[in-house]
């Protein structure tokens, strides 16, 4: 919209006006300004000098404006040429300012009599005629003239190396003299020193500057929408580090200027500027930034100016380097507990079925008879119990050790072996159900019954090994699941789930050695024990499509598309409460004479459960399962039938570039697509780190975007990105490239979700989805941090982050 002003609605306008005006009076630009052009040299440096005047009333626009601005700057371009290198912008005065009501337009302009300059370093030793243009467009109160441009021509003399001219060379310090008619440049204005402290993994960036007498740079922290440029410290994206905050800096100096109707907010004679950053590296590098700022003095500004700048920072030597804000230790505390109970409901589960009830009774019953005393039995019973503990806790230390942190979005994401576990969990169900019985070879059976006689506590050791090897075609179904849950989060996870399961197993044990009366109220064996056994393996079974949903959702192929997934749980809670009611039964099933109440009012909960994900089909949300079946963007109906899901009030097409998602919110999957719309249309970009087979990306999608107050924010006031990490489709071969993604670790990036997954650890230091920031006008990262499911799983928490967010986005505007 703005080049559509700028280029052909302001034109046009003008010279309609121009048109409509003739009849009164000709109005030409060269009448109501007028210039003269000369040229001043030092050796083979010259500035071309342009006197302006524009007659009383009359204004032309300044030479530098902000970028989005739909004035016509004033231009001077010299033809390109080998003689000579045009160095930087046009320099100008302190333009005149004020805010057009009319146009909602900042206008900057000048009037009267003024210069403007443009810098050359001269590389011709012949003397030259340098040509150029010169265009403007001048206004009064009422109305525009059309743009004008008009031809310049000037004689430059020739330079040889005893004139100074060293190809490429810019003047430096105490070069160029400070008399009137000399070339001006910034760092002769200012200098700079830049140095680090540092403790152990906090750093700070030091940078002592200094301006000559009489010349001020601009503030670090402007207000938002100031004329001014303000001074930056800008440390390049490097792994070893990571940037904490804005720049810190003195009280600025502060007076409001009447003729541009602006605060000025500056420093001048010697001060000190801080950058903050986190040390990520165990080992030394050498930091890199950028240094920028413009100088001025009372009468007129310098170009804008940066430098690079370099500093040595120490590693860590050791030292344990915290993340930033919410990606601290803690960030998997709830993943990590959750995974604990569902292990320790899981593990009282198994104490329900036909293998492990029975042995209760019989296992307490041989420690109380077989010791010399009571004490002696509950002490036997306690070490059974923590050697079926041990035994668990193991197993889930072998997958810990054989899944390695950079094999596990491979593992949660990965088509194969979602497929390999799709498989796994109905024969699981399959074997639960009757159909056969899975069992560990009986010769690792009789070894360890054999080694269980030998008394004392090995012989118990061994009898808990026992126990788990004999119970393994009931336990070994759950044990599996939990262990493929768990290893998609990595870590000591597995433990932690193990742990948890062996726990509710071995608790019995321990508590009826220790009180043997209370086995008198456990219930007699026998078909209720088939009854759970079967209950599981329906559950198994529906577990298993979300592998299988999870495959299809990273290769994109729309087989198991969202009605389809939910028709199957349907199907198959349906056939669940037939087998509760008695309708249907399976192998080893006993005959049923009466219904326990206790199999009634299980199997009205699942009649309930099928009702309730019914009118899913038509595009209900589902939020109790909220993760589990695929998104409703990725369904036959993403709009729901009839339009009826939730969000569907969402136009019909989004920018162009974006894909439809959650919610029906339009989203960019290409992130400098996606940050070049937002820096256009001036919104945070919302960087939306997420995974085809991410469950819990699903739930905050579902459960959080959707919510009143959320999801007006993510419609109208951010642009969505979301990287999907496990996206397999390849890069450009150009674009598989090795890169580090952790000190001394390297990775071939093929596909483009290893694109996303890298940037994500290497910026960011975390491999977790959901994981969002919010990025300001130029891409930075805003200060209030990251979000995700664990500490922002809920509307309050989210929205708060997101009203920061956007709080800080406006300030740093």
């Amino acid at each position: 919209m703005r080049l559509f002003k700028k280029y052909i609605l302001l034109p046009l306008v003008a010279l309609f006006l121009f048109v409509a005006n003739a009849n009164a009076q000709m109005e030409f630009p060269d009448d109501k300004v007028s210039w003269e052009f000369s040229i001043e040299q030092n050796g083979c440096d010259a500035t071309i000098i342009a006197k302006i005047t524009c007659v009383e009333h009359w204004h032309v626009y300044a030479a530098n404006l902000p970028e989005g601005s739909f004035l016509l700057p004033t231009e001077i371009e010299p033809d390109k040429s080998s003689n000579y290198k045009v160095i930087g912008k046009v320099i100008e005065p302190k333009p005149e300012f004020y805010h057009d009501e009319a146009a909602d337009e900042d206008i900057f302009q000048h009037s009267k009599t003024f210069t403007l300059k443009r810098k050359i370093k001269i590389s011709s030793e012949k003397d030259f005629v340098l040509k150029g243009r010169f265009s403007f467009q001048t206004c009064d109160e009422s109305h525009c003239l059309p743009p004008f441009d008009a031809d310049f021509s000037l004689k430059i003399k020739g330079c040889g190396e005893e004139d100074g001219n060293v190809e490429g060379s810019v003047p430096t310090f105490g070069e160029v003299g400070m008399e009137d008619g000399d070339i001006e440049f910034p760092e002769d204005k200012v200098k700079w020193d830049f140095s680090i402290e540092q403790n152990g993994s906090d750093a700070t960036i030091i940078a002592k500057i200094t301006c000559i007498e009489g010349w001020h740079i601009y503030a670090a922290n402007l207000p938002q929408n100031p004329f001014d440029q303000a001074t930056r410290i800008d440390p390049e994206e490097s792994s070893n580090y990571s940037v904490i905050g804005k720049v810190e800096e003195p009280k600025p100096e502060f007076y409001h200027d009447d003729g541009i109707d602006e605060d000025i907010y500056q420093h001048s004679k010697s001060f000190t500027l801080k950058r903050k950053i986190k040390v990520l590296s165990k080992e030394g590098f050498i930091l890199k930034g950028k240094f920028g700022f413009i100088t001025c003095d009372s009468s007129h500004c310098l170009p804008p100016f940066e430098t690079d700048f370099e500093v040595e920072v120490k590693g860590t030597d050791g030292a344990v380097v915290e993340k930033d804000g919410d990606e601290d230790g803690d960030d998997n505390s709830r993943s990590v507990w959750t995974i604990f109970f569902l292990a320790f409901g899981s593990g009282l589960a198994a104490l329900l079925t036909p293998c492990v009830f029975p042995m209760i009774p019989m296992t307490v019953s041989f420690f109380t008879k077989q010791s010399k005393s009571k004490a002696q039995g509950i002490r036997y019973a306690i070490f059974y119990g923590i050697s079926i503990i041990v035994i668990y806790v193991i197993l889930g230390g072998v997958v810990t050790g054989f899944v390695p942190p950079d094999v596990i979005n491979e593992i949660s994401t990965g088509v194969g072996m979602n497929i390999f576990f799709f498989i796994l969990l109905v024969v699981f169900a399959v074997s639960f159900m009757g159909a056969f019985e899975i069992t560990l070879p009986s010769s690792w059976v009789n070894k360890a019954d054999k080694a269980s006689d030998r008394g004392g506590f090995i012989g118990i050791f061994f009898m808990a090994l026992v126990l788990a090897l004999v119970s393994f075609s009931c336990t070994g179904p759950i044990v599996g699941t939990l262990l493929v849950e768990s290893a998609t989060i990595g870590g000591i996870v597995p433990i932690i789930g193990m742990f948890g399961f062996s726990l509710a197993l071995a608790l019995p044990f321990a508590l009826f050695a220790a009180f043997p009366g209370w086995m008198n109220s456990l219930p007699k064996s026998g078909g209720w024990l088939t009854t759970v056994k079967v209950f599981l393996g329906f559950l198994e079974l529906a577990l298993a499509f979300k592998f299988l949903s999870n495959a299809d959702l990273v290769v994109q192929g729309h087989y198991l598309e969202r009605e389809l997934f939910l028709a199957i749980w349907i199907g198959v809670f349906g056939v669940l409460a037939m087998y509760l009611f008695g309708f249907i039964q399976l192998p080893h099933d006993s005959p049923i004479a009466n219904l326990s109440v206790g199999r009634v009012l299980l199997g009205v909960a699942t009649v309930i459960f099928v009702v309730y994900l019914i009118p899913g089909l038509w595009g209900a949300p589902l939020k109790l399962i909220s993760g589990f079946p695929p998104p409703m963007s990725y369904s036959e109906s993403p709009h729901g039938v009839g339009g009826s899901a939730e969000g569907s009030s969402a136009s019909e097409h989004g920018p162009e570039g974006t894909h439809l998602g959650a919610q029906s919110l339009y989203l960019f999957h290409d992130l400098d697509e996606g940050l070049a719309y937002a820096k256009k249309v001036g919104k945070p970009a919302f960087l939306d780190f997420t995974g085809w087979a991410c469950v819990n990306c699903r739930k905050m999608e579902e459960n959080v975007w959707g919510e009143a107050g959320v999801l007006d924010i993510m419609r109208e006031e951010v642009v969505i990105i979301s990287l999907y990490v496990d996206e397999k489709e390849e890069l450009p071969e150009e674009e598989q490239i090795e890169v580090e993604y952790a000190p001394g670790k390297t990775r071939i990036l093929r596909t483009i979700g290893n694109k996303w997954s890298t940037l994500q650890t290497t910026k960011y230091k975390t491999n977790t989805q959901p994981y969002y920031r919010m990025l300001g006008p130029n891409g930075e990262d805003l200060s209030n941090g990251s979000a995700d499911y664990e500490h922002h799983g809920n509307k309050d928490d989210f929205k708060a982050w997101l009203d920061e967010g956007l709080k800080l986005y406006k300030e740093a505007k």
